[in-house]
């Protein structure tokens, strides 16, 4: 593709739009501009609000190939590519899910999420290259984030995974975009031109994390990797995590301090076995029993145990 050609491709972009009435914004105050930015952040919500069907849809085809033992994958360019690395890097910590569980992928590998790198977000091969990496399997899940939707990297790993069998999900901020085309599951958050012309780490970014802490989360919870809206599958890494973790298995069993320092200690410290000990009235193996009989659901455990 031609300079010209890749001019006039993202002229044709909304989110590339230039906005003549933000022309003057630098001589505006600092609050004036703040409300600006606010004032644009507050039409994200409903944005997404419009793709929740096709969001949902996406989930539970991803929730239906993790419980066979699939993974899921960002794959994307800049900050579309930062964001699939956070959300996959909160995974473990938050849900107790092995780092490979959930991976993301980011044009020029680790380095981009602090600089760029030069060319790596026009390299189609370059993204199945990564992919290849990993060893694809058609469990697998793999999202290809773009705001422009025409990201070569993001576009050539969902192009890449479709063709490897895998469940492909295409995120994009602009309509009719080659990245929701290219995918089993297209999903199009247009919010608008930016309030910065093109710097798509704004209402766009917004918009991307939003649908990916949907994706992520809602994922997990339908793994069973919470009880209610508690994260009874908590990493208690640091003694942050260490007090939360204490203070989950309160709520979800009301006991007292006592009953819960020996329900921790029975059960290695794992939070959603300490739950089924004090809930079930067993002791620490048995609850690990009957959560590995009930593929980790501590519900379903529970109703074994008391059924």
């Amino acid at each position: 593709m031609t300079a010209h050609d890749l001019r006039s491709q993202l002229a044709s972009l909304t989110t590339e739009a230039f906005r003549p009435e933000l022309a003057d914004i630098d001589r505006l105050s600092t609050l004036d501009i703040a409300r600006l930015m606010n004032a644009e952040d507050a039409g994200v919500p409903a944005a997404v609000a419009g793709q929740l069907p096709r969001i949902s849809a996406a989930i539970d085809a991803v929730a239906a190939r993790m419980t066979r033992g699939g993974r899921l994958i960002y794959a994307g360019a800049g900050t579309a590519g930062r964001l699939g690395v956070l959300d996959a890097s909160e995974c473990p910590p938050t849900f107790n899910t092995d780092p490979a569980q959930v991976v993301g992928l980011i044009a020029g590998g680790p380095e981009a999420m602090v600089t760029s790198v030069e060319g790596a977000e026009d390299s189609g091969e370059l993204a199945r290259a990564d992919l290849d990496a990993l060893k694809l399997t058609a469990e697998d899940s793999v999202v290809g984030v773009s705001a422009s939707g025409r990201t070569p990297y993001a576009v050539g790993a969902v192009e890449h995974a479709r063709a490897q069998g895998a469940l492909t999900i295409g995120l994009a901020c602009n309509e009719h975009s080659a990245l929701a085309a290219a995918a089993e599951h297209g999903i199009e958050i247009v919010v608008g031109p930016e309030l910065i012309t093109g710097s798509t780490r704004l209402k766009a970014g917004t918009a991307q994390k939003l649908v990916l802490n949907m994706l992520s989360t809602i994922t997990m919870i339908r793994l069973g990797k919470t009880y209610g809206n508690l994260m009874v599958d908590v990493r208690a890494s640091n003694a942050k995590l260490r007090a939360r973790s204490r203070r989950i298995v309160a709520l979800a069993t009301g006991a007292g301090d006592p009953e819960i320092e020996r329900a921790l200690t029975e059960s290695g410290g794992e939070v959603k076995t300490a739950i089924l000990v004090l809930l079930a009235d067993v002791d620490g193996p048995a609850a690990a029993r009957l959560l590995e009989d009930s593929g980790g659901h501590l519900r379903a455990a529970l109703a074994r145990a008391t059924g």
